[in-house]
């Protein structure tokens, strides 16, 4: 039951970065290609992608596998993609969606060799049927979580709701692994000036090679560390503005098209930016990035100032949540004391998922202690230094409302919005067409999809 409580219409859990590459892999003689599963409005469910959902889940461990939830699953996921793509409150992201599946497979092919060996790898017959099945995917998250978004945002409970939930389902709720709460202060070790100035004038290098009559599509080729647009010449269409970080929007948009913009500084390095073409609050342009790369005597150096802002903590002369506030350069955790969110949202951690690094500096201490300054990467990569201090040590247990009344209140509350997405749907059914392949004609659906069956 309590499995079935969390995978109701939740998007992401089971989706699979390339779900239809089923369509292209060896087949056994009398096997399907691939079909079409159902119909929903002008949305397809293909076999390829139920199959995809089930592996999916049975490599996580799920047990009692039934096809047919996972078809409904689809069902519900595709007629809110439906009916967001009708919802004029809801934006129309069709162009950056499609530019954006071309970011990522350039960005996928920056990890092999040459396009065939990526091709091979992901099993697709060539780069424009790679593209599309990034680009529906992406297409149909966005519009299936702006719905879904849209018919739950008013949705919330009563703490007598969550009393309610947990005396139902408490003898089905999981037993908690060993936890831990955790807070961090991160540093992004700071260029020297004279670092900073030897990227600046490899910029301005390249800027004049272009006055001389290098393309900037070569010289980015070249010198851009973008993996997603140096391939394609430092190229990016389509920006909406209020896209990319404030420096470098600000200098695109006070250039003319054509123009090249001198070095300028953003969150991500050094960049010489180059208008292409500008429409209203949509342009194209090229950039050439320079990644600020630390040296290991740039990041000794803010190791060392870490670890004296750590001395200053230990001795009581500055809390830990007023140095993250005043010190930390992680915008996710500075502003709510340096608390480092679970995959729940919550601040309590599994111990086995906490990242390998900050396990191996958290080996040996214990409630209250914090690391000295190690080196780390942070999500895009860049090299990091932090400190982590363990602020509770929760051991395994079974769950309680006075120990986990949170966990149990986001339980209850996605309980209560998977009940209104379910009311939704049934609300669409009778005026929406759905056609469901005759091979489910023995399932047991909770909606009533069945109005019509694709003929075996």
């Amino acid at each position: 039951m309590i499995n079935k409580l969390k995978i109701t219409f939740l998007f992401g859990i089971f989706i699979m970065l390339f779900s239809t590459n089923m369509m292209n892999a060896q087949l056994k003689p009398g096997e399907l290609v691939d079909g079409i599963a159902a119909v929903i409005g002008d949305e397809i469910v293909l076999e390829s992608d139920v199959n995809e959902q089930m592996n999916y889940a049975k490599q996580q461990g799920a047990s009692n596998i039934d096809k047919c939830d996972f078809l409904e699953n689809l069902l519900n996921n595709k007629l809110l993609v439906y009916e967001a793509k009708k919802d004029t409150l809801i934006d129309n992201r069709s162009a950056a969606i499609k530019e954006q599946a071309n970011a990522k497979y350039t960005q996928l092919l920056s990890q092999f060799p040459d396009e065939k060996s990526m091709l091979a790898a992901y099993k697709f017959r060539n780069g424009y049927e790679m593209k599309n099945a990034i680009e529906k995917i992406d297409t149909d998250t966005y519009y299936g979580q702006a719905k879904y978004q849209r018919i739950t945002e008013k949705a919330d409970v009563t703490p007598n709701e969550v009393t309610d939930f947990y005396t139902q389902y408490k003898a089905q709720l999981p037993e908690i692994k060993d936890e831990v709460s955790l807070s961090q202060i991160v540093m992004n070790p700071k260029l020297t000036e004279v670092h900073k100035q030897e990227i600046i004038d490899k910029l301005k290098k390249i800027k004049q090679d272009i006055a001389g009559g290098e393309s900037f599509e070569s010289q980015a080729r070249i010198y851009s560390e973008d993996p997603g647009s140096a391939p394609n010449g430092g190229l990016m269409k389509n920006i909406s503005k209020g896209q990319m970080v404030k420096p470098f929007e600000a200098a695109a948009l006070n250039l003319q098209e054509g123009e090249i913009s001198d070095p300028i500084e953003s969150e991500f390095g050094y960049h010489i930016i180059q208008l292409v073409k500008r429409s209203g609050k949509i342009y194209d342009a090229r950039h050439i990035l320079l990644a600020a790369k630390p040296t290991d005597d740039e990041i000794k150096t803010a190791k060392k100032k870490l670890d004296s802002i750590r001395t200053l903590i230990v001795d009581g002369k500055i809390t830990f949540k007023d140095a993250a506030f005043k010190f930390s350069d992680d915008k996710r955790t500075k502003f709510n004391a340096g608390v480092i969110s679970g995959s729940d949202g919550s601040s309590k951690i599994e111990r086995e998922s906490v990242p390998g690094t900050i396990s191996y500096e958290l080996a040996g201490l214990n409630k209250g202690d914090i690391t000295t300054a190690f080196d780390d990467e942070d999500e895009r990569k860049r090299k990091v230094v932090k400190i982590v201090k363990i602020e509770e040590v929760i051991p395994a247990h079974q769950i309680t409302l006075e120990t986990d009344y949170d966990r149990i209140k986001q339980m209850a509350l996605n309980k209560k919005k998977g009940e209104m997405v379910e009311k939704f749907v049934n609300s669409k059914l009778p005026t929406t067409f759905v056609s469901i392949d005759g091979r489910y004609d023995s399932c047991q659906f909770k909606s009533s999809w069945k109005k019509d069956s694709i003929k075996k």
